[in-house]
């Protein structure tokens, strides 16, 4: 099954729709905490297979890192392990400051 890509401002039109999405956000530590989605939950790329369980197999999947390398990465195990709708963030946090929060920090 194919990856879904989804550009900053789709992503947030579906969370301004409120739409049932799972952020997962798969940067290091210190990158989520200088820079970060609201309601976006971390799960390092290198821990995502030991931490499925909290990833909610109910909603949608949208995979989030710097530049969207990481996330492409974590969003092929997702489906490869039997997530359905999963999506990468095209250009990741990066893309999100730029196009749609600028007041989300660029690093």
């Amino acid at each position: 099954m194919q990856i879904n890509l989804m550009s900053a401002p789709e992503l947030k039109a579906k969370l301004e729709n409120k739409a049932p999405l799972f952020l997962l956000d798969v940067r290091e530590e210190h990158e989520y905490n200088h820079a970060r989605i609201e309601n976006s939950v971390l799960i390092p790329l290198n821990q995502v297979p030991n931490r499925l369980q909290e990833i909610d197999f109910n909603k949608d999947v949208v995979v989030i890192c710097h530049h969207g390398i990481r996330s492409m990465q974590a969003a092929n195990f997702l489906n490869q392990v039997g997530f359905r709708n999963v999506s990468n963030l095209v250009g990741g946090i990066d893309a999100w400051s730029v196009e749609c929060d600028s007041s989300v920090p660029r690093y």
